[in-house]
């Protein structure tokens, strides 16, 4: 009986500890980007945000976060869609986020691949 609650926890412990960051597909972060103006946050590094990115994105990469998110303090009341390669980076963005008053912080399921295979909108610069 121990032994299955303790399997059960540790289990359930990503989610928990995650700290309520939620994922969401790319039809709810259209939704947030045209209907409540939401805030999109590229975290990747410099070169994969060059070869494309979503239109009127803001880019932070993620190991700059913590000395950069003044940048987007204004935005705390508003939702952030946070656009990530792999799912370390987005997670550290966003818990970052949300232990400094960011109220709503979503990440892209699947990250930019995700966006692209559905082709939408990328702009390259």
């Amino acid at each position: 009986m121990i032994t299955a609650v303790i399997s059960g926890l540790l289990l359930l412990w990503p989610l928990i500890s995650q700290r309520g960051i939620k994922e969401i597909d790319t039809r709810v972060a259209i939704q947030l980007i045209n209907h409540q103006d939401a805030l999109v946050l590229d975290v990747r590094d410099d070169s994969e945000y060059a070869a494309g990115h979503l239109p009127n994105s803001k880019h932070i990469p993620s190991e700059k976060i913590e000395e950069r998110w003044i940048e987007i303090q204004k935005f705390k009341e508003k939702p952030i869609v946070i656009i990530y390669r792999s799912g370390i980076r987005s997670n550290r963005a966003s818990l970052f986020l949300k232990k400094n008053g960011f109220a709503q912080v979503f990440n892209l399921m699947g990250g930019i691949d995700t966006w692209k295979r559905a082709n939408l909108p990328i702009v390259k610069r």
